[in-house]
């Protein structure tokens, strides 16, 4: 099977996810478009956002998602993630009802108490998708949904651009990268007990490139994924 590492075209210096969350928290909310991940997540006609009554937002970072659920109703909503860095943020941001500490393959979290578990780019740092569904349906309530976002693996490819940032020297940072295919997740989510019901891609547009004029090549090329698994 391929790996991130037959397409890496930026060989920066890779640092772990917990080093490289926590040196990335200060200026990850200037860098991270909401196209990215929350527009994909207003595509999705599942689940009934307003219906959600409470969610385990796993790899929760500096908030950003639990803000977009909070907007939408959801009254109750748990987080965890590695980087103490980022949960600072998430912290001072306030939407959370609990915050948590720890891997999202295994949160501590209660089982079957989620209508919503809820994952926005970090499965690209998990070096086995089979853990992380796993988790994911243990903590789904009966009826349940998993929504993922994630970097769609042909950009990974075509790129081979790693998840990256900048650190306070200046220096391009790579965070572990690995790449997952298509039937990676499917495999997984199914040996987990999901089924897939739902695929939403995003795409290079106009948008973009006038954000990133460097990507002006990758006009038309998938960039991002939103996964409904239920």
């Amino acid at each position: 099977m391929p790996t991130f590492a037959d397409f890496d075209r930026r060989h920066y210096r890779t640092v772990d996810v917990t080093t490289g969350y926590d040196g990335w928290a200060p200026t990850y909310e200037q860098t991270v478009l909401d196209d990215m991940d929350l527009a994909l997540l207003d595509r999705l006609h599942r689940p009934a956002w307003p219906q959600v009554r409470r969610a385990a937002d796993l790899g929760c970072g500096t908030g950003r998602t639990a803000a977009w659920l909070r907007e939408r109703g959801t009254a109750q909503i748990d987080g965890i993630d590695l980087s103490e860095g980022m949960l600072r943020r998430a912290r001072q941001r306030g939407v959370h009802t609990e915050l948590a500490h720890g891997d999202v393959r295994d949160t501590g979290f209660p089982g079957a108490a989620y209508d919503l578990v809820i994952s926005s780019l970090i499965d690209e740092h998990l070096p086995d998708l089979a853990p992380f569904y796993t988790e994911a349906r243990r903590l789904a309530a009966p009826g349940g949904v998993f929504v993922l976002v994630s970097y769609h693996p042909q950009f990974m490819m075509v790129t081979g651009m790693p998840t990256h940032y900048t650190g306070s020297d200046g220096e391009p940072l790579a965070i572990s990268t690995h790449l997952h295919t298509f039937s990676d997740h499917v495999t997984a989510g199914i040996a987990a007990g999901w089924h897939l019901a739902e695929l939403a891609e995003s795409s290079i547009d106009d948008s973009w490139i006038a954000a990133k004029p460097k990507w002006s090549d990758l006009r038309g090329h998938p960039f991002t994924m939103a996964s409904v698994w239920v």
